[in-house]
């Protein structure tokens, strides 16, 4: 449209673009988080630093809250493509992995003298460390549940 108009005839380019931010900002609610993936990983971590805090919560509420989130979450490893069967997160990112993949990356990368970078996509984690790693049984749970389902 700016190429084609002549320059006293071009629209007001803050104006279009402050009224585009409020049309989008309208349609976007809390449902629209309930499907964020990255939103709801950050909603479990908050409810397991609760749990290690507080030791509140019984295990059967935290499986409770979590099989709700359950079709938002990837039980995908983003090193080996597949369903992981003993999960393990990063404390630095908060990615989760297969706990020999990643520790068979982080062993090949030490070889070679080199860090290992996370390999979820995006993450900009670039020295990942065996002693980063944690056993992610919230994670684990949800598999072994969604398997036997």
């Amino acid at each position: 449209q700016v190429k084609r108009e002549k320059p006293e005839d071009l629209p007001d380019l803050e104006n279009l673009a402050q009224e585009k931010f409020l049309e989008m900002e309208s349609k976007n609610n809390d449902s629209d988080l309930q499907k964020n993936e990255k939103y709801m990983y950050f909603k479990d971590q908050l409810k397991e630093m609760k749990k290690q805090y507080h030791g509140n919560d019984t295990i059967e509420q935290i499986d409770e809250d979590i099989a709700v989130t359950r079709s938002q979450m990837n039980f995908i490893c983003p090193i080996t493509q597949m369903t992981m069967k003993r999960p393990v997160r990063n404390k630095v990112c908060g990615h989760s992995y297969e706990e020999d993949a990643i520790l068979e990356m982080i062993q090949t990368q030490k070889q070679k003298k080199k860090k290992v970078r996370c390999p979820k996509m995006g993450c900009s984690h670039v020295d990942v460390k065996g002693s980063d790693l944690v056993p992610d049984e919230a994670l684990k749970r949800v598999i072994d549940s969604q398997n036997k389902q």
